[in-house]
């Protein structure tokens, strides 16, 4: 019986394949090998220390009056997803395998509103609608500075503001929160949220001032004059 010899491939060709083969391995193990990100949040477990309400509070009858918390501006350099931290006063590192769990002004709004409802038992009701007999006092702050420093402190600077909604006085006022930190990141995040959480308190007792100036939410009356309060005492803080 005869059999028929096939030709051989190529010398060239052989050689491809295994070439294309060894770089699809040592691409599948780079793939395997590379470090998996990790994601952190702001927001808190419970009402920060000092606060009025307990951190099982919660509102079951409409509160007397509503909060409103509006979105929160970062500076650009860090309102991106991956963690930001300061490797000397003029210079920053981004860190592609440490991020937020979303962006920063909106993990510090959330934390914000959280903190500020559980506080002062009421709702934020930014986005949704309510009632127009209800007094509204809306929340806006702008974040001028939030600097993280490895083993160092985690800083915020932010001037906020408290007004009634359907009144013309404002309460604007600033904190500036540096809170001391030990290494690594987990405690770097840490000090961000609890410094969040001191200013938390002073936003908390702002609303509270407001509210007892405006408490149908608007100005006292025609021709009737309302003196603004002053910001809390502890407005400015900084360790």
């Amino acid at each position: 019986m005869m059999f028929a010899r096939l030709p051989r491939p190529p010398r060239g060709l052989v050689r491809g394949a295994v070439y294309i083969g060894a770089l699809a391995g040592l691409v599948a193990m780079a793939a395997c090998s590379s470090p998996s990100s990790r994601f952190y949040t702001l927001g808190a477990d419970g009402a920060p220390a000092g606060s009025a309400a307990p951190v099982s509070a919660r509102t079951s009858a409409a509160p007397a009056w509503l909060i409103e918390v509006a979105p929160i501006d970062v500076p650009p350099q860090v309102a991106k997803n991956q963690l930001v931290v300061q490797t000397g006063p003029t210079q920053v590192q981004v860190l592609e395998q440490e991020r937020w769990a979303s962006l920063p002004g909106d993990e510090i709004r959330r934390a914000l509103s959280t903190s500020l409802t559980q506080q002062l038992g009421t709702i934020d009701v930014y986005g949704t609608a309510y009632p127009d007999t209800t007094p509204v006092y809306r929340v806006s702050m702008n974040v001028q500075r939030f600097e993280s420093w490895p083993g160092s402190h985690a800083l915020i600077d932010a001037v906020w503001s408290v007004r009634a909604v359907r009144g013309t006085g404002v309460m604007t006022c600033r904190s500036v929160v540096s809170e001391p930190v030990s290494g690594g990141y987990d405690a770097l995040v840490n000090g961000h949220r609890v410094a969040l959480q001191r200013i938390s308190l002073q936003v908390a007792a702002a609303v509270q001032a407001m509210a007892a100036a405006y408490p149908k939410g608007g100005s006292a009356g025609k021709g009737v004059g309302v003196v603004v309060p002053a910001c809390p005492s502890s407005a400015v803080v900084s360790s």
